[in-house]
């Protein structure tokens, strides 16, 4: 059963914002390809920051997390069609997806970047991009930023259904480097030991995004508020902090 928007209407409106009394079923969509944000166990179940993230809001909004297993290009086909409630895998707020879906407010915010094997022509800079094959991600910002910035500069923009699948043609040489999230970049692949002999190319890019979000239908408003208000009070008493400690060094909240 979804979250009936009427019961979270009638709360919010009873409550000045408090959370739906009812339990209900939140289904969130997931790629569990993109560790430490989204990976799948051992046990088939779903772990990382976005799992626990929207876990933690489930329980204060007083509803139950169902994580349905997808592609990440096709979470907004899924969420339109009623498949999904909301999408919590690491998607970026950009203009393009707020003209499709409404977000929730911020949960985190990366700089992206380029990695290669140390040695490669890439490790010269951006400025040796043309005429080599890079690998995103498909359905991604990514992806998008690659194909409007770089495809024009002669660069071979290759697009995968996940991220793991980049990683692998990054290391048996089919790719010459791969654009991703500089944390999902760093911790689920830089630090292991696949990773070996690869590093950051370049400076951190920026690429208009608005930080990471919470992805719903666009009639979903009390929804939402309610979703805003479990972020804002994660934030203020500390359990944000708590669940990023488990994964980070550093605030991932960003600026």
């Amino acid at each position: 059963m979804k979250i009936s928007l009427m019961i979270l209407s009638a709360a919010l409106a009873f409550s000045g914002g408090a959370f739906a009394a009812d339990s209900t079923t939140l289904r969130l969509g997931i790629d569990p390809t993109y560790p430490p944000m989204d990976s799948k166990a051992p046990d088939g179940g779903f772990r990382g920051f976005d799992v626990d993230l929207g876990n933690e809001i489930c329980q204060r909004i007083h509803a139950r997390c169902q994580w349905v297993e997808l592609e990440f290009s096709g979470m907004i086909p899924a969420l339109q069609a009623r498949k999904i409630d909301a999408i919590l895998s690491s998607m970026a707020i950009t203009e393009k997806r707020e003209q499709q879906i409404l977000f929730s407010s911020k949960l985190f915010q990366f700089k992206s970047r380029l990695i290669a094997r140390q040695g490669s022509a890439l490790a010269g800079g951006l400025n040796a991009l043309a005429g080599k094959a890079i690998g995103v991600q498909s359905g991604t910002q990514f992806e998008g930023y690659a194909l409007k910035n770089w495809a024009p500069l002669g660069v071979h923009v290759v697009a995968y259904k996940s991220q793991e699948e980049v990683f692998a043609d990054l290391e048996n040489g089919r790719l010459d480097g791969a654009l991703l999230g500089s944390v999902e970049a760093d911790y689920g692949f830089l630090r292991t030991p696949a990773a070996k002999g690869f590093a950051f190319v370049g400076e951190p890019l920026s690429m208009g995004d608005r930080g990471v979000g919470i992805g719903l239908r666009k009639d979903e408003t009390a929804v939402q508020a309610s979703i805003n208000e479990a972020i804002a009070s994660m934030r203020k008493d500390g359990t944000y902090a708590q669940i990023a400690k488990k994964y980070f060094d550093f605030d991932p909240y960003g600026n």
